[in-house]
C-alpha cells in the first residue's frame, strides 16, 4: 500500500500528515504539529528571522524522521504566506533541502485555497450548496465559494492572525485605538468580496485551521454544553470576539481550546471571523479539521490512481479552470474544442511514433485549448503572449512546472522552433525539452487540420509504417481541404527532423 506524507509550512505553525491508500481511500496513520511562528518577523521587516527558521527546520527534521519511519513516498512539502512574502525565502529553502533533502514548493494563495477545497470535497459529502470555505492562517485568509463540488470563486486576503497581530496589536490587552484600526483594515478587505458572497446565497460555511478550531472550542466552553460543538453562530462569534479582545493573553490562555501560543494571536483571528460573518451576512460557521494537508494527500492519491474520487475532482477542477480561461481571454470555444479533439486523435494514433509519457496527453489537451489566449493581448507576438499567460496565470490544478510545460507546447506554433537556449525551454529538464518538441509538433498538426475554421476535415486517417506516416484527410461533403493540406505539407521536413519519419499527406 502506498504511503504519502504532506507537510504544510505555515506562517504560524508547521503540520505533518501521513496517510496510506487502502482500497480507494486514504487512511491517516500519523499527524504532528508545532507552532514555530515562521512568519512573525516577515510581516514587520520582510525577512524570516534566523531563530524562527532554525526552530522550523528543527521541527522539519522531526517530520522527516517520521516520514522515514512510516515509509512515506512521496512527500510533498509546501509553504504559504510567510514564504511568499519573505525576501530571504531562498535561504530558508536551501536550509530545509540540506537538512532533510526536501524541496519546498511556495504555493500561491489561490492554489492554497484550491487544495483546501480539494481536501474537503474529497473527504466530506457536501449535501448543501453553495458552500463557503474559510481558511484563516497566520499570514492570509483564503475564501472559496463551492457549488456541487465545483469552485465558483476564490480569493486570498492578507488577513492572517499573525500578520494582523504584529501590525496592529502591540499592547496586552489590546487598546481601543488598536482594535479600531484593525477593524477598519479588516472591514476594508472584507468589503471587497462581501457582495460576491452575499449574491452567492451561501447555505453552509466551513472553516478550517487552528484559529477556527480554537474559536469553536471557545464557543463550546462559553455555552457550557456537555456535548462538543463545532458550529459557531454569528451572534456567538460576535460575543466571543468582544470577550477575547478585552482579555489579556494570560486570561485567554485559560479559555478551553485556545492554548498558550494561540492566545497570543487569537484576538486578531476572532475579529476577522466576526467581521466576515457580519459583513457577508452569514449565519455562522462549522469547523472542520480537514485542510491543506488533506488536499495535498488527495492530490498525491489522485496522481497514483486517477479513478479515485479526488482524481475525478482534480480533472473537474482543471477542466473548469481551462474553460474559464478560454472564456476570459475570448478564445473561440468551438474552434478550441476541435483542435483539442484533433490533438487527442493524433496523440493516440501516433503513440508508437512520439512515445510521449501518458501525462503529456493532458498537457497537450490543455495547450490545444489555450494556445490562442495570446491574441487577447496582441495578435502580433501572440505566441509569446500565450506562453506568458499560460505559465503565469492561476490555471488551477496544475503545478507551476506543469503550466510551464503546457505553455511551452503552445509557444512554438509560429515560425520559431524550440531550442535548448530559448527562455521557455531553459526552465525545463532535458527530458521535458524533448517531450515538448514532440507535443508541440502534434499541436501544430492538429491546428493545421482545423486551419480554415470551417470543419472541412471530417476525420483524419493515420497509418504508421516502418519508415513513414501517412495522413489522409477525409473532407466533409462538398468542402475542400486544400488549405489544410498546404499547412501540413509545410511541416513535413520538421516532422522528419523530430520523429525521424517521413510524413505524407493527401485527401482521401
Amino acid at each position: 500500500m502506498p504511503t504519502f506524507a504532506a507537510v504544510d509550512i505555515g506562517s504560524n505553525s508547521v503540520r505533518l500528515k501521513i496517510a496510506r491508500v487502502s482500497g480507494r481511500r486514504l487512511r491517516p496513520v500519523h499527524e504532528d504539529r508545532e507552532v514555530t511562528r515562521l512568519g512573525e518577523q516577515v510581516f514587520k521587516s520582510g525577512f524570516l528571522s534566523p531563530e524562527a527558521m532554525a526552530e522550523t527546520v528543527k521541527v522539519l527534521r522531526r517530520f522527516h524522521r517520521a516520514a522515514q519511519r512510516f515509509g512515506a513516498d512521496p512527500v510533498r512539502v509546501v509553504a504559504t504566506s510567510a514564504l511568499r512574502d519573505a525576501r530571504n525565502s531562498r535561504a530558508f529553502l536551501e536550509w530545509v533541502r540540506s537538512a532533510t533533502g526536501w524541496k519546498v514548493e511556495i504555493i500561491s494563495g489561490l492554489e492554497e485555497a484550491r487544495l483546501i477545497h480539494l481536501g474537503l470535497v474529497s473527504s466530506t459529502r457536501m449535501n448543501a450548496s453553495p458552500v463557503l470555505m474559510i481558511d484563516l492562517g497566520g499570514g492570509s485568509c483564503e475564501l472559496t465559494i463551492s457549488n456541487k463540488g465545483h469552485i465558483q470563486g476564490t480569493v486570498s486576503l492578507p488577513l492572517g492572525a499573525v500578520r494582523l497581530t504584529d501590525e496592529f496589536l502591540h499592547h496586552d490587552p489590546p487598546r481601543k485605538g488598536e482594535l479600531k484600526r484593525l477593524r477598519a483594515l479588516v472591514g476594508r478587505e472584507v468589503t471587497r468580496i462581501a457582495d460576491r458572497i452575499i449574491k452567492a446565497r451561501v447555505k453552509v460555511v466551513i472553516a478550517t485551521s487552528g484559529t477556527a478550531a480554537a474559536l469553536a472550542a471557545a464557543s463550546h466552553s462559553a455555552q457550557g454544553s456537555g456535548k462538543e460543538q463545532t458550529a459557531v453562530s454569528r451572534a456567538a462569534m460576535k460575543r466571543i470576539a468582544k470577550r477575547i479582545c478585552r482579555l489579556s493573553i494570560e486570561e485567554r490562555r485559560k479559555i478551553e481550546g485556545i492554548g498558550p501560543r494561540r492566545a497570543e494571536i487569537i484576538a486578531a483571528g476572532a475579529l476577522v471571523y466576526a467581521e466576515l460573518l457580519e459583513r457577508c451576512q452569514l449565519r455562522g460557521f462549522r469547523y472542520s479539521p480537514l485542510g491543506l494537508r488533506d488536499g495535498l494527500l488527495a492530490q498525491m492519491a489522485a496522481e497514483y490512481d486517477r479513478s479515485t474520487r479526488s482524481g475525478k475532482q482534480i480533472e473537474s477542477e482543471r477542466w473548469d479552470s481551462i474553460t474559464n480561461a478560454v472564456d476570459h481571454y475570448r478564445v473561440e470555444m468551438h474552434h478550441a474544442l476541435q483542435v483539442r479533439e484533433a490533438a487527442m486523435h493524433l496523440f493516440a494514433t501516433l503513440k508508437s511514433v512520439h512515445r510521449l509519457p501518458a501525462e503529456y496527453r493532458e498537457w497537450l489537451s490543455a495547450a490545444a485549448m489555450l494556445y490562442e489566449v495570446g491574441d487577447y493581448i496582441n495578435r502580433s507576438g501572440r505566441h509569446r503572449h500565450a506562453y506568458y499567460i499560460i505559465s503565469n496565470s492561476e490555471i488551477m490544478g496544475y503545478t507551476p512546472q506543469q503550466r510551464r510545460i503546457i505553455a511551452a507546447i503552445a509557444r512554438y506554433l509560429g515560425k520559431s522552433r524550440p531550442t535548448a537556449t530559448d527562455p521557455a525551454m531553459k526552465v525545463l529538464t532535458p527530458a521535458d525539452q524533448e517531450h515538448v518538441r514532440k507535443a508541440s509538433l502534434l499541436l501544430r498538426l492538429a491546428r493545421s487540420l482545423n486551419l480554415g475554421r470551417s470543419a472541412a476535415v471530417e476525420r483524419a486517417q493515420v497509418q504508421v509504417r516502418n519508415g513513414s506516416v501517412q495522413l489522409k484527410l477525409v473532407p466533409r461533403q462538398k468542402m475542400g481541404v486544400d488549405l489544410e493540406l498546404w499547412a501540413i505539407e509545410k511541416d513535413r521536413s520538421y516532422f522528419r527532423e523530430i520523429f525521424s519519419r517521413e510524413l505524407s499527406v493527401a485527401a482521401a
